[in-house]
């Protein structure tokens, strides 16, 4: 990862990729990615099992929930994302890329055999329309970029350039990754309220071959698909059938793969991993356990607050909050203490922010924030530890006092605050995630030590999508998974201005000026030490807006169960845990 970074923040020449910062390590003439096995063999099926349900086949839009993996197996983009790179892409659907001198523009020309599935080919007039409605009637996800480009043009039979409004070197490569959809097919229909009803014909290797809502989808491999001689494609879309089971919850979904429904399980609990992996099919080699490392940051993992709300909108409650959930005893009772704390949203990479005082260029880019910062920001901070007990009665006292600090104090049992009103909130819980539920149950049992009312409140899919896409909640699960080459992805995630755009990934709220501008910073940074410093700058501001209760390490491995048959490359991409979501790489041999 430094040795990547030392190149340089060079500009990137027109060719066959493109890199964040210098080069992209692939020469022009590659003939596939280090990680895909080129002469892998074809066939075999996956099949894999997610908790909850669908009601859609339209991964691109607000309204309705539609399994997340179509996003990235049924639709391809201009460009690809090689996972053995910081932040590298290669041409896919583009033959080859374009800048400017700074990146203010950048052009791609579209092969000339790309197709989509029913044999019609891939035009610049199909580019243009799904840069188009994605960006004014698609997810909030795709607006930010359609707000930043200044003109979109055909240059060429087979061309387009996109002119950005901002200096923002990140959009380079950014605007090569947006889904390409077929304008024809959406003639006539609202895009905004497509549901079950429109099978997307799209060029990627698999298109959806059968469904039932609520229950599976099944995509199948394209016998006919354009691109199988593309480089970046080499050794990908292996496999014949992908298919998505549905089930309740993690219980139902687990006894599935014991049975043989499912062929393949990412465990993240280790000591269910250690203990309850013994089963027949597992003694008989049936099913196989792999460990996948990987160089990635552990991201943020827990339980969100929801600073809108007033009860939280006090960083001195929100550390009470981190104070009286006892992570020592949760882990003890959950994993054996197995799973150490996320201590940080950038820890286990370079990017991390070190725990003591501020210093060097990390301190100078903080330092104008000073008088808005929290405490710990400048001076340091580390997650309070319990004492590992049930009572954890130090933790629980030091809460106590927060909460008066913050105007809250238990009158006759009940935590209430100047005016007599009670402190009482929910956590949201997704129905299926039962081991969330029993942390949150066990954190609602501390919390009746202070005299706090909390209850864990479990609803379907839809309308966990619906009530976290307009934050209605007061405390639910956060999942963010962070890379080794921050960019606009943070914007969409910290950003102040995505703090009331309802379907923002903001959950908590916040409003940041030194977030904001730490933001900025890596964005632009033209040198490795900016670049470095600003993200651990802004991990700094994260971690101490105690915005977020972290739950446990995700690990540098990926805990993976899964047929014999099913195999991946012995060559493991720097982001290995990406193996363990996509079976891009995957195959199937007897």
């Amino acid at each position: 990862m430094a040795a990547i970074l030392a190149a340089g923040f060079a500009q990137a020449e027109p060719n066959h990729g493109i890199a964040m910062y210098g080069e992209p390590a692939l020469p022009p003439d590659f003939a596939s990615l280090p990680y895909a096995d080129a002469d892998a063999p074809h066939g075999g099926k996956i099949v894999l099992g997610e908790v909850g349900s669908f009601d859609s086949l339209n991964p691109h839009i607000l309204k309705g929930t539609a399994p997340w993996q179509l996003r990235f197996l049924a639709y391809e983009s201009l460009m690809g994302r090689s996972y053995d790179e910081p932040f590298s892409l290669y041409g896919v659907l583009a033959e080859s890329i374009e800048v400017g001198p700074n990146r203010e523009w950048a052009e791609f020309v579209i092969r000339p055999e790309a197709k989509f599935s029913d044999g019609s080919p891939v035009t610049v007039e199909d580019v243009m329309w799904s840069y188009e409605v994605l960006g004014t009637k698609g997810h909030g996800r795709y607006r930010g970029l359609w707000g930043q480009i200044e003109k979109m043009e055909q240059t060429g039979e087979r061309s387009v350039r996109f002119t950005f409004n901002e200096d923002n070197r990140e959009l380079a490569l950014i605007v090569g990754m947006r889904p390409i959809l077929k304008k024809a097919q959406w003639e006539g229909l609202d895009f905004e309220n497509s549901s079950l009803d429109i099978v997307p014909i799209t060029s990627a290797p698999y298109v959806i071959g059968d469904y039932e809502a609520g229950r599976f989808v099944e995509l199948k491999r394209n016998p006919d698909y354009w691109g199988k001689d593309v480089p970046f494609m080499k050794g990908q879309a292996n496999l014949d059938t992908i298919r998505m089971e549905f089930f309740a919850d993690d219980t139902a979904h687990f006894e599935a793969f014991k049975g043989g429904v499912v062929n393949s399980l990412r465990e993240t609990n280790v000591e269910k991993w250690r203990t309850q992996y013994d089963f027949p099919a597992v003694q008989d080699g049936r099913v196989v356990k792999s460990e996948i490392p990987h160089a990635r940051p552990y991201g943020i993992y827990g339980f969100v607050m929801n600073t809108r709300k007033p009860e939280f909108s006090d960083w001195r409650v929100r550390e009470a909050m981190l104070h009286a959930f006892n992570f020592e005893y949760i882990n003890d009772v959950q994993t054996g203490g197995s799973q150490p704390r996320i201590s940080s949203y950038y820890g286990n990479s370079v990017l991390g922010m070190d725990h003591g005082p501020a210093a060097g260029r990390v301190k100078e880019l903080l330092e104008p924030f000073r008088d808005s910062l929290l405490p710990g920001a400048l001076e340091g901070y580390i997650l309070p530890e319990g004492d590992g007990t049930a009572r954890n009665r130090s933790n629980i006292a030091k809460a106590m006092d927060l909460m008066a600090d913050a105007g809250w104090t238990v009158q006759g049992g009940v935590m209430k605050n100047a005016a007599g009103t009670p402190f009482v909130f929910d956590i949201l819980i997704r129905q299926g995630q039962n081991d969330n539920a029993a942390i949150a149950d066990i954190f609602v049992t501390a919390l009746e030590r202070l005299g706090i009312t909390a209850s864990v409140q479990m609803v379907d899919s839809a309308q966990y999508q619906d009530r976290t896409n307009n934050f209605d909640f007061d405390m639910t699960y956060i999942e963010r998974s962070l890379s080794l080459s921050p960019g606009n992805e943070q914007v969409l995630y910290w950003g102040s201005e995505q703090a009331d755009q309802p379907g923002s990934r903001n959950w908590m709220g916040m409003k940041s000026p030194a977030a904001d501008a730490m933001i900025q910073t890596l964005l632009s940074a033209t040198s490795r030490e900016d670049f470095v410093a600003a993200t651990k700058a802004l991990d700094r501001v994260l971690t101490t807006g105690r915005y977020v209760i972290p739950i446990m390490y995700r690990y540098d491995l990926s805990r993976i169960a899964h047929a014999k048959e099913l195999k991946y490359p012995d060559q493991l991409p720097m982001y290995g845990d990406w193996l363990g979501f996509q079976p891009d790489v995957w195959y199937w041999e007897e």
